[in-house]
């Protein structure tokens, strides 16, 4: 951490099953899971914990990253989101309320309103979904997606053709998503 002025940060959000006051059912999944094995990752981790009965609200995570930023070394142009199921929808809502905060995004097996696709049509995009999914519907991706290449933006999907709910696992396992991260910085929007 002392090695270097700022670095990268990857605010990742569970899904429903991980809400409540038990900080452990964070590590059930993702980058944390990782990390508790023993995993270093070249960037700051940030995995908040969604109250039981509540969704994620974007203007809660801004002020949690403000707070992060204002304590920490966090490189603001080198800001990441990615997020699970209820934690994916959250990802795609983050992008639509701060676009402007923010490098990448990796929703997984989460969609949004495809009306809000103009609002981070310029952010690098890459999202995942099982195509036997059937907690969320493989269309709610689909549909950001194609939202996002008709205002401009050039999202990547990932759809694993034998993964129901669980696309994360293979996501959060692969190397190349996590360098495909650190490639972005944060770009205005033009």
């Amino acid at each position: 951490y002392d090695q270097q002025k700022s670095w990268p940060l990857v605010l990742f959000l569970h899904g429903s099953g991980e809400r409540g006051g038990n900080l452990e059912l964070v590590k059930k999944h993702g980058p944390p899971k990782r990390i508790a094995a023993g995993k270093h990752f070249p960037f700051i981790v940030v995995s908040p914990q969604c109250p039981r009965g509540r969704r994620w609200k974007p203007v809660e995570l801004v002020s949690l990253l403000d707070a992060i930023g204002g304590k920490y070394r966090v490189d603001a142009d080198r800001i990441y989101v990615t997020g699970l199921s209820m934690g994916g929808a959250g990802t795609w809502d983050l992008a639509a309320f701060a676009a402007q905060r923010l490098a990448a995004i990796a929703p997984i097996c989460g969609g949004s309103d495809r009306k809000t696709a103009q609002r981070f049509a310029h952010l690098p995009v890459w999202a995942f979904h099982g195509a036997k999914d059937t907690a969320r519907s493989l269309a709610r991706t689909q549909e950001m997606i194609a939202a996002l290449k008709e205002q401009g933006g050039k999202p990547k999907l990932t759809i694993y053709p034998d993964a129901g709910h669980d696309a994360w696992t293979a996501t959060y396992n692969n190397p190349a998503f996590y360098t495909w991260l650190l490639e972005h910085k944060r770009v205005e929007k033009k």
